[in-house]
């Protein structure tokens, strides 16, 4: 009896006339949309005005790709672009695949510097915010493996393994059932998001603890997940580059966890993170006043008349606005 593994995709790119749809860039785009709306989520329930993480979002999306790109072509560029026979503009080829994490998140933290820094928000506070959005947009950016077919693990008789059917640019033909390490990575880092909140809840995380938290869960499983990838990698000392990053990105992220947590423990307050929260409240205050007076005024006109006058009420309509700006619920963030 045949056991039924997962099948591959027979392609990853569909063509709408001359136009190429390619499945690797919708799994990165869709990524980057939960992670802005589960990440503004979390921001007006910390204090923060709705538009400000897609604000910085513009700044930190772009500059985490060119890092991501960069930091595969560095590790990986001589052998696949810059080598004899290969073709140096593929390197540009980000359609294909080949976003580094690291290089992402590093490069993309540069960016949403530079947004928040424009905000007037403190970076650590907007970390903590978008952290398990960020471990989301990973988990769908990895089915963009899947559609590729590449990064999987090795041979395997598992009945979750995973069928490769594909030929490579050399002519080479690759066939088997590998460990679809895509689908582990991607289940992991829903698990570092679901972890992530329940901890920023459980423990009212602040001062980039939260973000703390997922870099070192996902080095975690990035480090056992890698240890099954068969694809050629630069090997120190029997592991691979991409383990030894992990092992001193974690041991980095437990360490900032463990002193920010002693010297600066709790969480920001919530008047401190974003000034255009403040504006957005203030400009509510004033119109509710202003609708306050108006009113009472009419009421002395209504009397020295004698007549009924009806005027909508300008409270409510200010608080709307105000709740639809400003984070009401400071203690339990999303």
């Amino acid at each position: 009896m045949d056991i039924a593994y997962i099948p591959s995709p027979s392609r990853g790119v569909l063509y709408l006339g001359p136009i190429p749809l390619r499945a690797y860039a919708f799994c990165i785009i869709l990524g980057v949309v939960v992670a802005v709306w589960l990440g503004s989520k979390r921001w007006v329930a910390r204090g923060g005005a709705k538009h400000t993480v897609g604000d910085i979002a513009v700044w930190a999306v772009p500059f985490g790709l060119v890092g991501g790109r960069l930091y595969h072509v560095i590790t990986d560029g001589g052998r696949l672009y810059f080598a004899e026979g290969k073709n140096p503009w593929d390197a540009l080829k980000i359609w294909e695949g080949g976003l580094g994490i690291w290089g992402a998140v590093a490069l993309g933290a540069v960016g949403a510097w530079i947004g928040a820094r424009r905000r007037g928000v403190p970076l650590p506070a907007y970390a903590d915010a978008i952290a398990p959005g960020i471990a989301l947009a990973q988990a769908l950016g990895r089915w963009g493996n899947y559609f590729n077919q590449e990064l999987y693990g090795r041979s395997t008789t598992l009945p979750w393994g995973l069928e490769i059917d594909k030929t490579l640019a050399n002519g080479e033909v690759v066939k088997g059932v590998y460990h679809p390490t895509f689908l582990y990575e991607s289940l992991w880092c829903v698990g570092v998001a679901v972890l992530v909140i329940w901890a920023d809840r459980r423990f009212t995380l602040g001062h980039g603890r939260a973000f703390a938290l997922y870099v070192a869960a996902y080095t975690v499983g990035r480090f056992w997940t890698e240890w099954l990838r068969i694809d050629e990698a630069h090997v120190y000392f029997g592991l691979r580059l991409n383990d030894w990053v992990s092992i001193g990105v974690f041991v980095a992220a437990v360490a900032y966890f463990v002193i920010v947590g002693r010297t600066r423990p709790g969480r920001e307050d919530p008047a401190s993170i974003d000034p255009a929260a403040h504006l957005a409240a203030e400009d509510a205050e004033s119109g509710e006043k202003s609708g306050t007076s108006g009113k009472s005024g009419k009421k002395a006109e209504e009397k020295a008349d004698g007549k009924p006058v009806l005027r909508e009420p300008a409270g409510p309509v200010a608080d709307v606005a105000a709740a639809e700006t400003v984070g009401e619920d400071v203690k339990n963030p999303i």
